[in-house]
């Protein structure tokens, strides 16, 4: 067996004997301050990421660092409460590799979350966004080297990374709750120092309206691997060079934590319209 055909069966066996929950179609990845909404499942059951094989350990502050089981509704979810970051040293194939193991334990649709810095005038801290594109400034790209038929197109396309069947649907859920659900593209950095003025200037005229140094990864894998994504980012500042204030990640977390309620009733919105 290929080594990451074997982590892969690893890390599902494990899970499919740690939390016998039953197979999640439904998987969501919660990003800086935004884990709240992993507390809401009921029947829940939560692994470490460290515990998990294959995973690697999250060390950064707003990031729980575990993979929740649990049910909302009559649906059962799997949810990762932090992430894993390329800034914290590890590999694209470590970071994305939670998703392939969802793909494996029978998720078919994953909802991507992330705090970000606003670009946009039309963004202020505090708005929801949700991604229609992205600009992949990384890098690098997490399907860069050998390549192996389990995992997918070798060459997936791009064009409808975030569906917008999902985005309609997502716009209905937020709709209802009378929330402004603005739609915009996701420039994605390697971090982990914020970025200058001038490169926020750049990717202005590029036609980012956000950044943030996740999420992009993750999303391009889940495509290779036939999944359905949903990208949803939290604004918890304006970009460098857009406010008086210094940008710190402290801010970024209570920003998260601000608008934890409201971001966690439209996931669960979303879900039930799924």
């Amino acid at each position: 067996m290929r080594p990451l055909a074997k982590r892969l069966s690893k890390a599902v066996q494990f899970l499919l004997s740690a939390v016998p929950q039953g197979n999640p179609e439904i998987a969501v990845i919660l990003g800086s301050g935004l884990g709240r909404f992993a507390e809401t499942l009921s029947h829940s059951r939560s692994v470490p990421f460290e515990g998990i094989p294959g995973f690697v350990r999250s060390t950064v502050p707003g990031h729980a660092g575990r993979l929740v089981f649990g049910r909302l509704g009559n649906r059962t979810l799997a949810v990762l409460q932090g992430r894993f970051h390329f800034y914290e040293g590890h590999s694209m194939e470590q970071i994305t590799f939670p998703c392939r193991v969802l793909k494996r334990l029978g998720v078919k649709t994953l909802i991507l979350t992330s705090a970000v810095g606003g670009i946009s005038s039309r963004l202020n801290p505090g708005d929801f966004v949700l991604v229609k594109d992205h600009i992949n400034f990384m890098g690098n790209n997490p399907l860069f080297g050998p390549y192996f038929e389990e995992q997918g197109e070798r060459f997936p396309d791009m064009t409808q990374v975030y569906p917008s069947g999902l985005r309609s649907l997502a716009k209905k859920a937020a709709h209802s709750m009378g929330l402004d659900l603005k739609e915009g593209i996701y420039c994605a950095v390697r971090g982990p120092c914020y970025e200058t003025p001038a490169e926020i200037r750049m990717f202005k005229k590029f036609g980012a309206d956000v950044v943030g140094m996740s999420l992009v990864p993750e999303a391009i894998v889940a495509t290779q691997e036939g999944m359905r994504v949903l990208a949803v980012a939290s604004v918890s500042n304006k970009a460098a060079g857009l406010s008086r204030k210094p940008l710190n990640h402290r801010e970024v977390i209570e920003a998260g934590r601000r608008t934890e309620a409201s971001f966690s009733a439209l996931l669960a919105k979303i879900i039930q319209l799924l």
